[in-house]
């Protein structure tokens, strides 16, 4: 399995970053979203908060192809409309797709096997 993480900043406003919360809850995600990140071949993905900075996990299978996959996502169902609606809560350039928003982290630190 890969795992890639990725960072995103929020815009700095304790209401906006709530509403944003909401919107990424069971109850008010939208489920078309959730299918297309399953149909590209996602695995599990969870985003994490400290202030304004988001920070996501994606795990994906070891052949999972990152470019060809966001590519494919950004085609899907509602996607540009979603990417459209959360982008006002983030720190990003209109119109921006998943892929461009989300920038790839590198690992610096991997805890080491014990022998």
């Amino acid at each position: 399995m890969k795992r890639y993480c990725q960072t995103l900043d929020l815009k700095n406003d304790e209401e906006l970053i709530s509403e944003y919360t909401r919107w990424h809850s069971p109850e008010y995600f939208w489920p078309e979203i959730a299918e297309g990140i399953r149909e590209v071949g996602i695995l599990n993905m969870e985003i994490y908060r400290l202030g304004n900075r988001l920070f996501m996990i994606v795990e994906t299978p070891d052949d999972f192809e990152w470019d060809t996959a966001f590519a494919r996502l950004a085609t899907l169902d509602r996607q540009a409309e979603w990417e459209d609606f959360v982008a006002k809560y983030q720190q990003v350039v209109p119109g921006a797709s998943s892929a461009e928003k989300w920038q790839l982290m590198d690992q610096i630190f991997k805890l080491p096997e014990t022998k």
